[in-house]
């Protein structure tokens, strides 16, 4: 049985990097290989891979420790070094004679039983292997890992004409358990299946878009939030990925695709596009700038490139009614019905991709769940094509299609009448290509809510929230507004779900199936009562808000928390007061709330320093530790790097590398802590009080006069000091949760009356970053 304990990669670029961290990142020794450079250090290049694994950035580590786990070396001198490896992993130039005489040296060093694989996607892997001994054949296989590494969920497996069974098993669980990686196994086709779609989705964008005559606002105002795809859209692709590199990636399909295929029609290359090239606009990674760029001028205000006069505009931040409406209401369908230029667009990308899509069944992949999947988790899409046919109807998209006088393909025939997926009972099945339903199987211990849901009714539900109770005594709280954002029909949910919970299950777990778990409080809300001078609402609204988190700690049931993606603020703040937190290792947390000139106000404060204190021991020092972290709205990338910031309890809390794996991790964690439970009650804490508040406030001072800290910086962390020593107060004063709570929300509540607090936070609403003033 193959196992991997160690392994080697060998290509130090920015594919080989990541797949090398992410192998540190499961506990994996890895030797990382690279040609030598010219000069006196021959392990230059991977040295430099070691510096860009730890960009603060975009670290590819869970923790700058793990990069001791990879061995640099160059593959003239250190080839040996892969002789005990069990996994060796190429991901050097897409070049297939480099590629092959590279592993003639692999196999002669090799231990009997090591797997080897190549991170191509534009190599068939007959090629990869012909005229190599037949046992390297069988444990060879692609392993196409998607960029960046540790934060893609997607991994593609390609197995060859004599590659082992045993060695795609292994890969399979190995990359799905320990790398955390959702597994879509695909035929040897070309570009298998996450390029195959996503590109050719891209690129029918692009051409729309410039047929239709939209301006790149417009365009990704419709291909972006509303139609369930990132928000870069497509022309912030083009610029995110780089505008070059993305027209090279369209050029290596076309030379793979055979000529029957209906991505050479949207394949050419643009005029204008050449000319940005040539001209050096190539988006983000060029200082020029792309199809849009930062004001030169040093404002935050974005610009965007004007197609006609070849010169950057004012960005236009209004966005179509129907794209609005789309988004708002959570249902792309929307833009369909409209009959002007954004709805043509809508349907000419849906229909083309769609349709594209769905002739990739049975021919390119027998499964279109694996279809839905590549593109759920290689390009971020909220529904894959199936799904989102699905949400249009099968027979409303095939009419259409047809009464456009498209192509109706096999697959969407057979179709006909019935849905892509359906649930029978309490089974989510989906439709096999010979026109029966199959039960949609996923590994143990892998469980996507997003598809549990579907076999669920809510007990109970609003705009922005919904309680269910699993199978196994159970309850769920999902949130699913906007980024997740809380407001007061959140936390009347949490608490009446608590209540129901706490009298018919075992205990209750917070999760859901989204990008980001919750991104904070609605500033949207909190703006309302700032205009409205509303300070007694706001209060009112804060204290709802403290005494709702108090409730999960104080619970008589286990209530645990499973986020990923972002948990901010007042998302944060209610991770925070669960028994236990089982984390996404790519969790991302803080309590950032002073970005935006306020403090938290859910008790995060409080959360915080209690923990501290009973870290530190040292009141003092624990107060100083809480008023840094809060002041300055510390985050951490992953939970390793939250434990000394507090916010991941090493013992108690838990993190899973696969986010797939969050829900059912949790509920173990419920089954462990129900049947001795106990709620935790805490005592008071003794503050330190006035003379520490004192030192805390001339620091800001002094270190407001060096330029470091903003004049409302020094205003906000003025009201962090005042809650984490209890202000003009003895020193010893004891202090309830509910005392500390109470001073948050007075903190809250002043800084919101503040010109500058509103300004910041109107400001977060406009343009998504923070206003330093």
């Amino acid at each position: 049985m193959y196992q991997i304990r160690k392994a080697a990669v060998i290509g130090a670029g920015t594919m080989g990097l990541g797949i090398a961290g992410q192998l540190a990142n499961a506990g994996i020794e890895v030797v990382l290989l690279d040609v030598p450079a010219a000069g006196d250090n021959r392990n230059a290049i991977a040295e430099r891979a070691i510096e860009r694994l730890l960009d603060k950035n975009q670290p590819g580590l869970l923790h700058d420790d793990f990069a001791r786990r990879i061995t640099i070396g160059n593959i003239e001198d250190d080839l040996g070094k892969v002789a005990d490896a069990d996994w060796i992993a190429e991901a050097v130039v897409e070049r297939l004679d480099i590629k092959k005489a590279l592993y003639r040296q692999i196999d002669a060093v090799r231990k009997p039983g090591s797997i080897v694989s190549s991170n191509t996607s534009t190599i068939p892997i007959r090629l990869l292997v012909e005229g190599m001994p037949r046992e390297f054949q069988a444990e060879f296989a692609i392993t196409h890992f998607f960029n960046p590494v540790r934060y893609m969920h997607l991994l593609e497996l390609v197995r060859g004409e004599h590659t082992r069974q045993e060695v795609m098993d292994c890969l399979d669980r190995f990359c799905e358990e320990r790398l955390g990686k959702g597994i879509v196994i695909c035929n040897d086709t070309p570009g298998f299946l996450g390029n195959r779609v996503g590109v050719f989705a891209i690129q029918t964008a692009l051409h729309q878009a410039f047929h239709l005559g939209l301006t790149p606002e417009e365009a990704d105002s419709i291909f972006g939030r509303p139609m369930g795809i990132p928000k870069t859209g497509v022309f912030g692709l083009y610029d995110l990925i780089g505008i070059d590199l993305m027209s090279d990636v369209a050029r290596s399909l076309v030379n793979i695709l055979p000529d029957s295929d209906v991505f050479h029609k949207v394949s050419a290359e643009i005029p204008l596009m050449r000319r940005m090239i040539d001209a050096g606009h190539l988006g983000n990674k060029g200082k020029k700038g792309g199809f849009y760029r930062a004001d030169p001028a040093g404002r935050n205000d974005r610009q965007t490139l004007d197609f006609d006069s070849f010169r950057y505009r004012p960005y236009d931040r209004n966005r179509p009614d129907v794209a609005v409406k789309a988004e708002q209401a959570g249902d792309f369908t929307l833009l369909l019905d409209s009959d002007d230029k954004y709805g043509r667009y809508a349907w000419e990308l849906l229909a083309s991709t769609l349709s594209y899509a769905v002739a990739l069944v049975p021919d390119v992949n027998e499964s279109l769940v694996a279809i839905d999947d590549a593109m759920k988790l290689g390009y971020n899409w909220l529904q894959g094509p199936f799904e989102m046919i699905d949400a249009i109807g099968v027979d409303r998209f095939t009419d259409r299609l047809r009464s456009d006088g498209r192509t109706i393909p096999p697959f969407l025939e057979l179709a006909a009448g019935k849905s892509f997926y359906r649930v029978d009972g309490v089974t989510l099945q989906y439709l096999a290509a010979d026109g029966h339903y199959r039960k949609l199987r996923r590994p143990a211990g892998v469980t996507r809510f997003g598809e549990v849901r579907q076999t669920l009714t809510p007990q109970f539900e609003n705009a922005v929230a919904s309680y269910f109770v699993l199978p196994r005594d159970i309850g769920l709280i999902e949130f699913h507004s906007k980024a997740n954002t809380l407001d007061g029909d959140s936390m009347q949910l949490i608490a009446d779900a608590l209540q129901d919970a706490t009298n018919r299950t075992r205990g209750l777990v917070i999760h859901n199936d989204a990008q980001h778990f919750s991104c904070g409080v609605n500033l949207e809300g909190v703006l309302a009562h700032i205009l409205a001078g509303d300070w007694e609402g706001l209060d009112a609204f804060l204290d709802h808000f403290q005494q709702t988190c108090l409730s999960l700690r104080h619970a008589e049931i286990p209530v645990v928390a499973a986020p990923s993606g972002l948990s901010l603020g007042g998302g944060f703040e209610v991770v925070l007061h669960t028994d236990k937190v089982i984390f996404h290792a790519n969790s991302v947390t803080g309590l950032v709330e002073s970005l935006v000139g306020l403090v938290p106000g859910g008790g995060g404060v409080k959360e915080i320093l209690y923990r501290f204190v009973d870290h530190r021991g040292d009141a003092e020092k624990a107060a100083w530790d809480a008023f840094m972290n809060v002041g300055y709205g510390k985050t951490a990338s992953s939970p390793l790097k939250a434990a000394p910031l507090m916010m991941f309890r090493e013992g108690i809390d838990e993190y899973v590398m696969n986010r797939d794996r969050l829900l059912d991790t949790a509920c173990a964690a419920v089954d462990d802590l129900a049947p001795a439970y106990a709620p935790e009650r805490r005592g008071a804490l003794p503050m330190v009080g006035r003379n520490v508040y004192q030192d805390m406030l001339r620091w800001l001072e002094k270190t407001g006069d060096k330029g470091q800290l903003t004049p409302h910086d020094v205003t906000t962390g003025s009201q962090v000091a005042m809650i984490v020593t209890g202000g003009d107060v003895d020193s010893g004063t004891p202090m309830t949760e509910n005392d500390i709570c109470d001073l948050e929300r007075k903190a809250f509540v002043s800084l919101a009356q503040t010109a500058e607090t509103r300004a910041r936070v109107e400001h977060m609403l406009k343009f998504g970053s923070p206003l330093r003033n």
